[in-house]
């Protein structure tokens, strides 16, 4: 399967907020521009990740304008799972972001034990919690029952990402983990956002990996939310003006 072209969209992003990540929002979006993507998300990770920054910071998004060097800005968070859908920020501060992501983050506050415990947590916040992409599923750390999740993502018009920094450089042993999800996802029709999960602005819309395990599990094109910017705005229910 080939695709027509590459994602306009990179959903997954960090900035110096996140305290392990090398770049500002406008080192980002100026390297997302000259890459040739048309919309960014800024999304660091929530108060709960050691180092992380105070939940106020997602309250001063409102600061950050919609579009800057041509590129729109989706005023996100990579919220930290920290119970049975719970996440470490509260839905009144969530409902003020344009993207809301969420995965499993090792020192957060919550070790589901098993697979059993894992999925749970997942279920119960994709029924509970506005979420838009649940991330990195693939991490071994976190083992999850795959067909279970996709199944309710699917029902629900949540979308699973396939991460690119999984395949290289972060949760090592999520690989196969990841093409299991990606095949999962093309069978029930699971929407899915491909991204880069970049720490620095050097690797903003680097999904090389994560882009041929999703071509070769048969996602259709159609399936990947952020495509372009038109249909990542159709998904996130945000219109073209921010």
């Amino acid at each position: 399967m080939a695709y027509p072209h590459l994602p306009e969209v990179d959903l997954h992003t960090h900035t110096i907020a996140s305290g392990h990540a090398f770049s500002t929002i406008s080192e980002i979006v100026a390297a997302a521009a000259a890459k040739g993507l048309r919309g960014v998300g800024m999304t660091d990770h929530g108060p709960a990740l050691p180092g992380g920054p105070h939940a106020y910071h997602f309250h001063a998004l409102r600061f950050v304008p919609p579009t800057l060097h041509g590129v729109r800005i989706l005023r996100g968070i990579e919220a930290n799972i920290i119970g049975p859908g719970e996440l470490d920020l509260p839905e009144h501060s969530l409902n003020r972001l344009d993207l809301v992501m969420a995965g499993f983050h090792e020192d957060c506050g919550f070790r589901g034990h098993d697979q059993a415990e894992n999925t749970e947590a997942l279920l119960h916040l994709m029924a509970k919690h506005r979420v838009h992409v649940l991330t990195h599923l693939g991490n071994p750390v976190f083992p999850i029952d795959a067909l279970a999740v996709a199944r309710r993502a699917a029902e629900l018009g949540v979308a699973i990402e396939i991460n690119n920094a999984s395949f290289s450089i972060s949760r090592k042993g999520s690989a196969e983990n990841c093409r299991q999800m990606a095949r999962l996802c093309a069978q029930l029709g699971t929407p899915v956002a491909i991204n880069s999960d970049a720490h620095i602005a050097a690797t903003v819309g680097c999904i090389e990996d994560a882009l041929q395990a999703v071509e070769e599990a048969g996602v259709r094109w159609e399936q990947i939310v952020n495509r372009t910017l038109a249909s990542t705005l159709d998904f996130l229910g945000l219109d073209s003006g921010g």
